[in-house]
């Protein structure tokens, strides 16, 4: 992608898909990089050279301004978010990111910013159309009638419709993506707002390092997903931003898998069998979503290059070296 004399501001930028887009956008040859994150500078997962780094609270009108000033591109990936123990137990922390989008948006638009892109969540799918584990892949139109997720969802929901009003009413030219899954190597993998990937390798990880020959899973292990690597999310979330879709569009692998299946995959490659001591009060989400890739193949010739295996092999031997290292994961 080529982004030569543009002006990036990368909210979350200290975050995992994040710090993961300072990198390509400097690749890409852009002008100037700004990454904003709340977290202190010594927490942020990836820290690049020549990057104009600022610590600053997002869901604050004022530093939403300083984060635009003189910025032709938005990436506004900043949100107070985790895997599903995370979403379903803090609702209302997630429903607080609506904050950091509104003032973003303004000051976009008070800044003449050029685009801004939205990252949005496969949560917003109607829950009625997530009941059986056999789902069927999820289209766009999907969304409506709404029943999204309970807090996060309907938070990004709303979102993607100020991102569409923002557009029509004031000019702001606006992209959105429904993320399903991105897993990959730095990222969270503990601590309680890690998704499925990160946390099956460390469990798994564990278990070889402790002797315990068990792993806890969430659920029966019957549940669907799919999983997107973190280089085809920063390719497609690229490819999106400089498109010309008005509407938000899926940005996710088709590569349907059971948690269990999930679970064989790490076992596998971490060269072990395990125990599973299954945990039904857990929190465990819908029990099937998939997304359907029509649109973005269509309109984008973008579709997932690496597959599940390939990516949690490059996910798992990052996080054992991490935990070998003695670090936090969080």
């Amino acid at each position: 992608m080529d982004f030569q004399g543009e002006t990036a501001v990368v909210c979350g930028g200290g975050g995992f898909i994040g710090g993961h887009m300072v990198k390509a956008l400097l690749a890409g040859g852009a002008k100037s990089v700004r990454a904003v994150d709340i977290k202190p500078l010594h927490e942020w997962y990836q820290v690049s050279p020549g990057v104009e780094n600022l610590v600053l609270d997002l869901k604050s009108l004022t530093n939403c301004e300083a984060a635009a000033r003189g910025m032709s591109l938005v990436f506004q990936l900043a949100a107070d978010m985790g895997g599903m123990g995370f979403i379903e137990n803090n609702k209302a922390l997630c429903m607080l990111s609506v904050l950091t989008n509104t003032h973003m948006l303004m000051a976009a638009r008070q800044s003449g910013v050029k685009r801004f892109f939205y990252s949005s969540s496969a949560c917003v799918y109607n829950g009625d159309k997530l009941t059986s584990a056999d789902v069927v892949a999820l289209k766009e139109s999907d969304a409506y009638p709404a029943l999204p997720e309970d807090g996060y969802g309907w938070e990004k929901l709303f979102s993607e419709r100020m991102c569409r009003h923002f557009e029509e009413d004031f000019g702001l030219v606006c992209r959105v993506a429904r993320y399903h899954n991105v897993y990959g190597p730095h990222g969270t993998w503990d601590g309680g707002r890690e998704k499925a990937p990160a946390a099956m390798c460390r469990k798994v990880i564990q278990a070889k390092l402790s002797g315990k020959q068990e792993i806890e899973i969430w659920g029966d292990g019957n549940q669907t997903r799919s999983f997107m690597y973190i280089d085809d999310c920063i390719r497609g979330t690229l490819a999106i931003s400089q498109s010309e879709i008005d509407e938000p569009i899926n940005l996710g692998s088709n590569e349907l898998v059971t948690i269990n299946g999930l679970v064989d995959i790490v076992e596998d490659i971490g060269g072990i069998k395990l125990k599973r001591n299954y945990n039904l009060n857990a929190p465990k989400g819908v029990n099937g979503r998939n997304s359907d890739n029509t649109l973005i193949l269509d309109r984008l010739g973008w579709e997932p290059s690496i597959r599940l295996r390939e990516g949690m092999e490059k996910t798992y031997h990052w996080i054992e070296q991490e935990m070998l290292a003695g670090a936090k994961g969080t």
